[in-house]
């Protein structure tokens, strides 16, 4: 069972829905589509409040041209030690300007929520029944000291390593 997790909590009826062959987004849903799939029916219309799906070996610079009609972008983590996606989060808030939703899918760990939020990702597709057991206890775990900036940066300025006054 997939869980949509954001920093305010669960959230119910989430309309997003990853198209493959098998699975299409109905009436009352959004399509999260591959990124040609996207580039492709963007390029045939006018299409906006699409969602698109990068996996770890996507280029995420195709989108730029197309950023203000993606209302999501996915961020596939196929597994937990593949992280190219927190690479895609990070590019697209801090380079490309992408200001719409980004969501982690695949294998969301509890103790990576809180790099990928760092990265610029606000929302999460979480399976894992550790993490949504921790994610509905709201214990998501913390990191105190921070080496380099990122995405979003941290609220407390001394907690940067670099910064720190002994």
């Amino acid at each position: 069972m997939t869980k949509i997790w954001k920093e305010t909590g669960f959230v119910n009826d989430d309309p997003w829905v990853i198209e493959t062959d098998e699975t299409k987004a109905g009436s009352n849903e959004k399509a999260i589509l591959s990124i040609d799939g996207f580039l492709a029916a963007v390029a045939e219309s006018e299409a906006s409040e699409l969602g698109v799906l990068i996996n770890p070996a996507d280029d995420v610079t195709r989108l730029q041209p197309h950023l203000e009609r993606i209302a999501l972008v996915a961020v596939a983590f196929p597994a937990f030690s593949d992280g190219r996606s927190f690479s895609h989060a990070s590019l697209l808030r801090s380079r490309l300007g992408y200001q719409g939703e980004i969501r982690a899918v695949g294998d969301v760990l509890i103790d990576q929520i809180p790099l990928m939020l760092r990265c610029g990702v606000d929302s999460f597709a979480v399976t894992n029944a550790t993490a949504i057991k921790r994610l509905s206890e709201g214990r998501l775990p913390g990191i105190s000291n921070h080496y380099q900036p990122t995405a979003k940066p941290s609220v407390n300025i001394n907690s940067y390593s670099w910064r720190r006054v002994s």
